[in-house]
């Protein structure tokens, strides 16, 4: 903690001297607020329960230095969520201060810069450290820059461009720590407790390398979650490849993401008078590696219809070592522009399990590191925390936008159903056997005002009509939640330039 506050001393003293001849320092910063009321938000709330009410903040300050062959940028990121901690706080309470980026990136080839001899393309470039990935429309890979925490990887990209060509080659390999006892590269994908429950509620210390779960074969019980986007567990390594060509006014991008997961087996502790902990131990060697490629296009049909075309595969071994057998996601969607209004509609899948697989495989398409909520309807039912269905998902849409001065206000309409049947495992006689089609309708509604150049104030109201399918689909339960849920928030949004010499406050 002391050295990061000598950091932000260093940094913040640095700021002060000023941009020289060569190079550019920059200081901003972010203060977001948001007051959230939630009542049936990413999943179906009990029926009877009360809505919640809280305010999250995000607090950031990010440092950056650019030069002729060099740019470093280093934001600082505290979360919470108001009353979290004591108004007078100890050890105990932990440490939510962060960073969130830290990453350099030196130019090693300018076509622009006559001091360099060999110019072969236009740029390369390396980036190196803690760093946001975000490409397209942030569909598989993104910052989750509505998550207060953010998403960031920890990476190293090279970046070429040429001719109006973009590639970016990266890759990132991570382990527990750097002991001076440490062998081998086995990885424990999350952060562990350090006790645990037994079978006979006993309270027993974890081994070093054990995940407990819940039951023989449950889910994995974490300090805190991996990811928003339902995982169980942190990749090992990754390796990745991103083409993209504009011509004209249509772009096409292609990916290519390898992410690799340690392996692991069924284990546990204890005995028989103390009770037993299940858990999953990472010794096993080697990884399972899921493949996902695809390609995007978009651009404009005529100067007012802009579209956008998408395909991905997946292939390999998921997290927990099941054959990925056709998964798959696809999709597209038109818009009209007509002044300062637009509106359009569109259609996408990402398939589930589908009848006919065989023990140890799976075909439910998994949409990486990107932002469910910017995609699926903004209540998050679908592919973040609260999990997804394992039928898959179809979202068939109507979205309308208005955007003028300093007021943008946005509707939008989803229709949600299952993308493959779902075995019906329940006693209850409501559902049939085989369980498909609609899960229910969300309405999302939001209005954005710019109070002044650095100052925007947003409003948002959310409204899901659900079912039993959906309940059953999400929460394995029939008849015990509420099928409507509404989700509304207010978020304030400072980020002034500190260095900045006429930032306007109109």
């Amino acid at each position: 903690m002391k050295k990061m506050y000598l950091m932000v001393l260093a940094l913040g003293g640095a700021s002060c001297i000023g941009p020289t001849a060569h190079a550019q320092l920059s200081l901003t910063g972010q203060l977001r607020t948001r007051t959230e009321l939630r009542d049936g938000y990413g999943n179906l709330a009990p029926r009877g329960s009360q809505a919640a009410v809280f305010t999250s903040q995000r607090t950031r300050l990010s440092f950056g230095y650019q030069a002729s062959r060099l740019r470093m940028n280093v934001t600082l990121q505290d979360v919470r969520v108001w009353g979290q901690d004591a108004s007078s706080i100890s050890v105990a309470d932990g440490n939510r201060l962060s960073v969130h980026e830290a990453w350099g990136e030196i130019q090693l080839i300018n076509r622009a810069d006559t001091t360099l001899k060999f110019r072969p393309i236009d740029e390369l470039s390396l980036k190196v450290g803690r760093q946001e990935l975000v490409y397209d429309d942030v569909r598989l890979l993104g910052n989750l820059d509505w998550l207060q925490q953010g998403r960031r990887f920890d990476a190293a990209l090279l970046k070429f461009r040429h001719q109006g060509w973009k590639l970016d080659l990266g890759g990132g390999f991570n382990q527990n720590s750097d002991a001076f006892d440490l062998t081998g590269t086995s990885y424990i994908p999350g952060n562990v407790p350090t006790t645990a429950l037994s079978t006979k509620n006993t309270l027993l210390p974890l081994p070093s390398g054990f995940i407990p779960i819940s039951g023989k074969n449950g889910a994995p019980i974490l300090t805190n979650a991996v990811s928003t986007n339902g995982q169980t567990q942190q990749f090992k390594a990754f390796q990745m490849a991103y083409l993209q060509r504009s011509i004209r006014q249509q772009t096409f991008s292609a990916l290519f993401f390898k992410d690799d997961f340690s392996k692991y087996r069924i284990d546990s502790i204890g005995s028989e008078s103390s009770g037993y902990v299940y858990g999953r131990k990472y010794d096993v060697p080697g990884v399972h590696s899921r493949l996902t490629y695809g390609a995007m296009l978009l651009g404009k049909l005529s100067k007012r219809v802009n579209y956008q075309a998408f395909g991905y595969l997946q292939s390999g071994r998921d997290r927990d070592g099941l054959r990925i057998r056709q998964a798959y996601h696809y999709g597209g969607n038109a818009f009209v522009q007509q002044g300062h209004f637009s509106f359009g509609l569109g259609y996408e899948v990402l398939s589930g399990n589908k009848s006919g697989l065989k023990t140890g495989e799976t075909s439910r398409f998994d949409p990486l590191y990107g932002t469910p909520h910017r995609h699926w309807g903004y209540m998050d039912y679908f592919y973040v925390g609260t999990g997804s269905p394992s039928g898959g998902l179809q979202d068939s849409f109507f979205k309308s936008k208005y955007a003028h001065k300093r007021l943008t206000a946005s509707f939008d309409v989803h229709y949600f159903a299952l993308a493959s049947p779902v075995l019906n495992r329940s006693i209850d006689g409501t559902l049939p056997s085989s369980i498909q089609g609609s899960l229910g309708w969300e309405y999302d509604f939001v209005a954005t005002y710019l109070l002044n150049s650095f100052t925007s104030l947003e409003l948002g109201y959310s409204f899901m009509q659900g079912n039993n399918r959906l309940e059953y689909v999400k929460q394995n339960t029939v008849n015990q939640k509420d099928k409507q849920g509404q989700w509304a928030y207010l978020m304030l949004n400072i980020r002034p330039d500190f260095l900045a010499k006429n930032q306007s406050s109109r």
